[in-house]
């Protein structure tokens, strides 16, 4: 991101990432001095942004007090039932029971002082974001591109191949590591901030919702730099790998449903939005702008080719989710609808920058790079370059074994939003 910034001589203005994440982009770019603004789906993104900004005002001599007090509590002895950890059903047996309890002493706790309001603000909410980020360490389960993978010890476990994450620390020990290091981080952050006199920037804003309805909303020519890395269209349900952060959350089954929903259609799982996209600009009085980038859409004959290629693939029990080309096809339909908003948001001269991958399918590999960028040249921007790094990414090894290993370009697009009309 800083070096993106400062190879094209940017001077500080405003950024605006459409899918913010936990804000890296926002804090780097506040950090050379841009307003930024962020958008993000997830609770995830917004409440690890809200920490961090706590974090930088943290005192860390109260940080590093409550860290060893913290380290010597049995949190079991705080447990109550109404504490417990809310789980979904995707998180179910997640954790050792000893740590289920371990957990809903925590909650109980920090219940407690949230409402006793003894501890700095700042300071709860660092050690909040720490028992956050050591959720998958203490359970049974680990992140894997698609789904949560899950030890065998959990009775979960459907692989045909037994999988075993070793010793699984206490919630006590993992919590007491993961501040230590916070702390670490920020004495070396602070440092490093203080030696730089430089003039302090706004603080990040990030707003919560699915860029295809906030983009919208946004006004026209409001950004003189736009820079995100969308979800790729790789089957990856964000809202299954993070489960046990979304009910630490409180986010309920139904939350949950309505997120993968909402989530660019990067899973099998995703319905269209064509209606409730056509509504949603009819209400905004933009039923025009609607008509001209489904049109956009339609006319893109690669993609046209792709998905009539999976569709044969499909028939012929290639496939091995029936789903696929349907996600395909409306993971790019709404693309159309987020570039096309980045095309009127960013300022005449300003750059709109893209990380993503492209992916592979029955063996036939999806030229998302291409695709986009024509798609981006037909809404209104100029197509500079697309970056590709000198090593590509591998394949999910059901498709190596079937059709052998094909490196895939990852990569970032350079687009420019013309001075002039053209």
């Amino acid at each position: 991101m800083t070096s993106l910034i400062q190879e094209f001589g940017l001077c500080p203005a405003r950024l605006l990432d459409p899918f913010a994440g936990v804000g890296t982009a926002l804090l780097a770019g506040r950090d050379l001095h841009w307003q930024t603004l962020g958008v993000e789906l997830l609770p995830i993104g917004p409440f690890v942004l809200s920490a961090w900004l706590a974090a930088e005002q943290v005192n860390l001599a109260t940080l590093q007090l409550w860290t060893r007090k913290l380290a010597s509590v049995c949190w079991s002895k705080y447990a109550r039932k109404q504490f417990s950890f809310p789980h979904l059903r995707i998180t179910r047996n997640a954790f050792p029971a000893d740590t289920e309890q371990e957990l809903a002493g925590f909650r109980a706790w920090l219940h407690k002082q949230q409402a006793r309001g003894v501890i700095p603000q700042a300071v709860l909410q660092v050690i909040h974001l720490a028992a956050l980020s050591v959720l998958e360490e203490v359970s049974y389960t680990r992140k894997d591109g698609q789904y949560l993978r899950w030890d065998w010890r959990s009775g979960r476990s459907r692989a045909s191949r037994r999988f075993d994450k070793g010793p699984i620390p206490s919630f006590t020990e993992a919590l007491t590591r993961k501040l230590h290091l916070i702390l670490s981080d920020l004495q070396t952050w602070k440092y490093l901030r203080t030696s730089k006199s430089s003039p302090s920037a706004p603080e990040p804003k990030m707003i919560t919702g699915s860029c295809l309805e906030v983009l919208p909303r946004l006004p026209s020519q409001s950004a003189e730099l736009i820079f995100t890395s969308p979800p790729y269209c790789n089957r990856y349900d964000y809202t299954r790998t993070y489960g046990l952060e979304l009910a630490w959350l409180g986010c309920t089954e139904r939350d949950v449903k309505s997120l993968r929903q909402a989530l660019l259609a990067c899973t099998v799982e995703s319905h269209e939005k064509d209606a409730k996209l056509r509504d949603f600009y009819n209400a905004l009085q933009r039923l025009q702008d609607y008509d001209r980038i489904v049109n956009v859409f339609r006319r893109q004959t690669a993609l046209q080719e792709v998905l009539e290629l999976l569709e044969a693939d499909r028939v012929a029990g290639r496939l091995n989710n029936n789903n696929i080309p349907r996600m395909v096809r409306n993971y790019f339909y709404e693309t159309a609808f987020w570039v096309a908003e980045c095309a009127r948001i960013i300022r005449p001269g300003g750059y709109v920058l893209v990380v993503n991958d492209n992916v592979r399918y029955s063996g036939e590999e999806i030229p998302v790079d291409l695709i986009c960028s024509d798609l981006a040249e037909q809404l209104g921007l100029k197509v500079e370059a697309i970056w590709t790094l000198p090593r590509g990414k591998g394949n999910s090894s059901q498709q190596m074994g079937r059709h052998g290993r094909v490196e895939l370009r990852k990569c970032i697009y350079v687009w420019r939003k013309p001075a002039f009309p053209v």
